[in-house]
């Protein structure tokens, strides 16, 4: 029988790359000298460190520039509020990876709202799809692809 598996990963690879890339960039742009910008990764949490929130603004607008040249997906930060202090400012920005229960509810039960004759199940962080016609898997694929659930998602495993 026919499955494919719906998941949310992330490129860590290529995500240290558009980090570094960034860094690289803040490091040489001219109205970034002597500010001691910098992204920090760690712990699926990137810090941007600066010394306004104008130029936080402007080093988020490169990280994610560097992300979509790289193809990895916005919609994989979750933008914290920008942390003003005496010195500086500073955002945490957290990779969200993964499917989480709620959003793996709703998405079963979209596909289940749809009456196709396939099986949505919840193992993990991942939903996996199984149905008689491979026709009504891409059926699936495509609906998923046209709605807004905010989150993306990569469509793996296909199996006949």
């Amino acid at each position: 029988m026919p499955s494919f598996d719906i998941v949310s990963e992330l490129n860590h690879h290529e995500l240290t790359n558009a980090i570094d890339q960034a860094n690289r960039e803040v490091g040489t742009r001219y109205d970034f000298k002597g500010t001691d910008s910098s992204f920090t990764f760690k712990d699926d949490i990137i810090t941007l460190n600066s010394q306004s929130d104008f130029q936080i603004r402007q080093m988020m607008d490169i990280l994610q520039s560097k992300m979509v040249k790289r193809g990895i997906d916005l919609k994989f930060l979750d933008e914290g509020p920008i942390l003003e202090s005496g010195k500086g400012a500073r955002q945490e920005v957290k990779v969200k990876e993964g499917i989480e229960t709620d959003q793996a509810k709703k998405i079963v039960k979209m596909i289940k709202d749809k009456k196709m004759k396939v099986q949505a199940a919840i193992q993990g962080e991942k939903v996996r799809v199984s149905g008689k016609k491979r026709d009504d898997l891409q059926t699936v694929i495509q609906m998923l692809k046209d709605s807004d659930l905010n989150l993306p998602l990569q469509y793996v495993n296909f199996r006949d």
